[in-house]
């Protein structure tokens, strides 16, 4: 289900994404970032990989866009496609959680992000909660 809506950039590709609590509004934007670079293939396997995820920072911006760049690395890194994340602890300038990944072969990769940008950075709280537009570079 897409839980965020693409924000058209000339030459990038950025989302936003809106969320009830900052929980929420992290766990999206996660998914959101693995949702509009890959697509499941039909028979995959159901083997599923856990990776604990930590992000410290010194405000709300710089922790949202070191959150997806970690997302990133860590897809890379261990060759997975994340598909449920689970934020643990969160505030304005640290993050936990668990993010579940599928093995990259299960997916065809339509687009490869190779990282989230401050152009355009947007993260703020909203009157109905938290809302975040960030640009990634393709």
């Amino acid at each position: 289900m897409k839980t965020y809506e693409v924000i058209e950039h000339t030459a990038d590709i950025g989302i936003r994404v809106e969320g009830a609590t900052l929980k929420e509004l992290f766990e999206k934007s996660g998914l959101a970032l693995f949702q509009l670079s890959a697509e499941k293939l039909s028979a995959v396997s159901n083997e599923k990989h856990e990776i604990t995820v930590n992000q410290r920072a010194n405000d709300i911006e710089e922790l949202f866009v070191n959150w997806l760049n970690e997302l990133l690395s860590l897809s890379a890194t261990e060759g997975l496609i994340f598909e449920k994340i689970h934020v643990s602890a969160i505030s304005e300038n640290s993050v936990e959680a668990v993010a579940v990944g599928s093995d990259m072969k299960n997916y065809k990769v339509n687009r490869e992000i190779k990282a989230a940008t401050y152009h355009m950075l947007k993260v703020v709280k909203t009157d109905h909660g938290w809302q975040a537009e960030v640009i990634f570079d393709v």
